[in-house]
Formats: C-alpha cells, sequence, structure tokens
C-alpha cells in the first residue's frame, strides 16, 4: 500500500486588524489638520510671493505715488542692512502716498534700473510721483536720517 501522506497544515498568514471607526476617524482627523496646514501655508507663501512682486516693481515708479526706490544686492548685508532701515522710517508715512520699491540687482530688471541711474547698490534714489529722479542717498542711513530725508522729499513734491 502507497504510504499516506499526511497533510501539512501551513499555518495562516496573520492577518492585518481590521480597521475601527475610531481608527478611520483618527485617521480622516489627522488629514483633516495635515490640509489645513498645507492649505495655511499655501495662502503664506502666496500672500509673501504677491508682496515680494509688488515690490519689486519697477514699473511703479511715475504711477502717481512719490517712489523710494532701493538699488539693493540681497547679498549685501549693508544693503539689507539700508532695507531695514528705510522699512523703520517709513512706518511714520503708512498710507501717505509713498511707494516703497527694490531693484534687484541680481535681476536683469534690477540691474537695468540701476545702470539707467547710474548708481550702485546701498542707494536709494527719491522720485516724485510722475517718475522724475528728485534725490539720490547712498549709503547706510539710521531710520532717523532717513525718515527726515523722506519727510522733506515728500513736502518738496507731494
Amino acid at each position: 500500500m502507497p504510504k499516506s501522506r499526511a497533510k501539512t497544515r501551513k499555518p495562516k498568514a496573520a492577518q492585518p486588524p481590521q480597521p475601527t471607526r475610531r481608527g478611520m476617524l483618527k485617521l480622516a482627523g489627522g488629514g483633516v489638520l495635515a490640509v489645513a496646514g498645507a492649505g495655511g501655508v499655501g495662502l503664506w507663501a502666496m500672500g509673501s510671493f504677491r508682496a515680494y512682486a509688488a515690490e519689486h516693481d519697477l514699473t511703479r515708479v511715475g504711477q502717481g505715488d512719490i517712489a523710494i526706490v532701493q538699488i539693493h544686492d540681497p547679498q549685501c548685508p549693508t544693503c539689507t542692512a539700508l532695507q531695514k532701515q528705510t522699512r523703520a522710517a517709513l512706518r511714520d508715512f503708512d498710507d501717505c502716498g509713498i511707494t516703497c520699491l527694490v531693484a534687484d540687482i541680481t535681476t536683469l530688471d534690477g540691474a537695468a534700473f540701476a545702470r539707467k541711474h547710474r548708481v550702485s547698490h546701498v542707494t536709494l534714489l527719491l522720485f516724485d510721483g510722475a517718475g522724475e529722479l528728485h534725490e539720490t542717498v547712498q549709503g547706510l542711513q539710521q531710520a532717523s536720517q532717513l525718515a527726515q530725508t523722506f519727510a522733506a522729499h515728500k513736502a518738496a513734491v507731494g
């Protein structure tokens, strides 16, 4: 008689646990938080980009408002310090018809703007509402000095 082979049973593979309602709700809640967080970051980034683009839009010179344009190299610590002092000085001039712009000399538009006015970085150019250059301020200035300069410029052309 032939030998009977005894069937050997293989152990069943462990089945992953079935998701519970509570587990699914936790996942959904985490997903909602992730989507909300990503959306918030996206809105912030979009707002930051719009502000950056508006600040670097040199076509705004001569559009009716007094314009102060900083000739700026983002790699230059003195330029960064001048930008900080300029912004501090302009806090006193909120909503009074002064536009602050940046001509980044590492971009084609910024470099062309600087060449057109024959200036280098660490420079502020003060324009009237028609786009006429009235004053050039070179070098790092303190916010208090800049505020006086901006007030005098506004009084003269505004």
